[in-house]
């Protein structure tokens, strides 16, 4: 494959790192770098240390704790909250460096604009995953976790190998973003609500005096 020196191709890269990161960070590592290393595509020179081993290797071990976590009601929405200081930040990170041999000015403008990216796409994962866990049953859990492993896998083929498709894509997606985020952080306060009620509730019943004693 050509390197990515096309303007689209670079774009796609960038902001598509940047999303995939706020779904599974440690999947779109393993994605690229694997990519990478077998010469699927040149990666742009500050990425190219996604290909080195132990790079790889840390990625692996990651994606399989995150592959149990992220499919246990409650545990996985610890382990969004955990997520929301690492994958953002790496979301900027690499987008920052799929642009990073141009000029600095446009890796600091990726970087700003992957990080949002990759906060919106983490919010719409950590929301949804509280409205799910509001479910008895632990099969949506799994079902949504594999959905987005694949949806990470495919959003970045795409991005590597139809960029303008992928463009066209992310447009609609932060257009549907729009939408849903305000009804899911509507939902999610009303979830931690009730939670906290009934916390509040029992505590009153635990702590209220007795009653009086039989005469």
């Amino acid at each position: 494959m050509e390197p990515l020196n096309h303007i689209s191709n670079i774009i796609a890269l960038s902001m598509g790192a940047a999303w995939a990161s706020g779904i599974n960070l440690y999947a779109a590592v393993l994605v690229l770098g694997i990519l990478g290393l077998t010469g699927s595509i040149v990666l742009p020179p500050d990425l190219t240390i996604l290909t080195h081993p132990l790079v790889m290797g840390a990625a692996g071990v990651m994606y399989l704790v995150e592959f149990f976590a992220d499919k246990v009601p409650g545990v996985d929405t610890a382990w969004d909250g955990i997520h929301t200081f690492i994958r953002i930040p790496a979301g900027a990170l690499l987008a920052a460096g799929a642009v990073g041999q141009f000029n600095p000015v446009l890796a600091l403008v990726a970087a700003i604009l992957g990080g949002g990216l990759a906060a919106a796409s983490h919010a719409a994962k950590a929301g949804s995953r509280v409205m799910i866990n509001t479910s008895p049953e632990p099969f949506t859990n799994w079902i949504a976790s594999i959905t987005e492993d694949i949806v990470v896998v495919l959003g970045l083929w795409t991005a590597l190998k139809h960029p303008w498709i992928f463009m066209v894509l992310l447009v609609l997606f932060i257009l549907l973003l729009i939408w849903l985020l305000p009804k899911l952080w509507k939902g999610v306060v009303k979830i931690f609500g009730a939670i906290g009620r009934l916390f509040k509730s029992k505590e009153e019943i635990s702590t209220a005096p007795p009653g009086p004693g039989p005469r």
